[in-house]
């Protein structure tokens, strides 16, 4: 008897069996096709989750969107009741766009020196309760944030926001207003970059310790400082990842409520717009949080879910690309470039 490779086998000694594979076990077992089905299953039913809201919110906007007298997009009446009714979320967006843009003005260069910090330069024994204590912050409720912020937080912020009228008020963004209220976009945006905080540095903090070993000690051992070591080896290979830890920070402060709720005035509908970071305002969440009671009609409810599906929406959009800059991030998910044609290669040969 011949093997298929043409060659003879190995003799056997006489009286001895032939040899026996092991049993592995079937393939496919119950086991196995329980949690495959399992798995796509819990995946389907996010996906199935996340389609049901939007198809729910678009179903009930539809109809409100479709009676609306005004300019939906570009509007800033909202006067959703009444046989004409008129909304736009013109200022609502507005709101929303500039607390949170604010809040990761402020937060992500925090985040990043403090992931920094607990990553290279504290000494472990002090890393490890400064990392457990900003983490932490994640675990405050919102309602305790937005207590602290207008109680505590706005009065001590009300000294920085004149001093900054003052010197910036010819600009409309920090016009100071005629009103004193405590309560205003700014101190919304600060309290928001505190609770922001927690998620950029906890990713900012991982990204950065996964920085190869070779790059950090390579360039030490070219003559780099700790600094030079930093700027050259782990802020390139975590840039990625601190943008992507960023745009998940901006998805939770678009769609934080209870904090923003609590500490923005309310303006009075009769009062002219302003745009000023230094006056009150309303958020998608707050504005529809504030205004739970008027759902007393089909038109009422379908204006303000037609706002939350505008929230929907963006939120959606700044976590899928989070999501698209991670993957593209990761060495399995850069897309490998093209090769020269040969004869490119041979006219650049000298």
């Amino acid at each position: 008897m011949s093997s298929t490779d043409g060659t003879a086998p190995p003799d056997r000694p006489a009286g001895e069996p032939p040899a026996t594979k092991p049993d592995l076990g079937p393939v496919g077992h119950l086991g196995d096709r329980l949690f495959a089905g399992l798995a796509r299953g819990s995946g389907g039913l996010v996906v199935l989750i996340v389609a049901f809201v939007g198809i729910f919110l678009l179903a009930l906007a539809i109809p409100a969107l479709a009676d609306d007298k005004s300019s939906f997009l570009f509007s800033r009446i909202w006067e959703p009741g009444g046989a004409d009714p008129k909304f736009g979320i013109a200022a609502l967006f507005y709101t929303t766009l500039i607390s949170s843009v604010i809040a990761m003005v402020i937060a992500v260069p925090i985040a990043v020196g403090v992931a920094l910090f607990t990553t290279y330069y504290a000494p472990k024994r002090l890393a490890a309760p400064v990392a457990h204590a900003v983490d932490l912050l994640a675990a405050v409720p919102s309602i305790i944030y937005g207590l602290w912020g207008i109680l505590f937080f706005a009065p001590i912020l009300r000294p920085v926001i004149d001093g900054l009228a003052d010197v910036l008020g010819w600009i409309p963004l920090f016009e100071k207003p005629a009103s004193e209220d405590l309560g205003v976009v700014f101190t919304a945006s600060v309290v928001l970059a505190i609770m922001i905080l927690p998620v950029v540095t906890a990713i900012s903090r991982e990204i950065f310790a996964q920085t190869p070993v070779t790059h950090r000690e390579g360039a030490l051992a070219l003559g780099a400082t700790r600094w030079e070591m930093i700027r050259m080896a782990v802020l390139p290979y975590g840039r990625s990842g601190v943008v992507s830890a960023s745009m998940l920070g901006l998805g939770r402060a678009l769609g934080e409520t209870i904090a923003v709720l609590i500490i923005l005035s309310v303006p009075n509908g009769n009062d002219p717009w302003n745009s000023s970071i230094f006056a009150g305002g309303e958020t998608f969440a707050s504005k529809i949080a504030n205004n739970a009671a008027e759902f007393d009609s089909p038109e009422k409810t379908g204006a303000y879910i037609a706002a939350g599906l505008v929230l929907f929406v963006v939120t959606f959009l700044v976590n899928s690309a989070a999501r698209i800059i991670v993957a593209r991030s990761t060495p399995g998910g850069k897309r490998p470039r093209k090769a020269r044609p040969a004869k490119a290669l041979e006219g650049a040969t000298p």
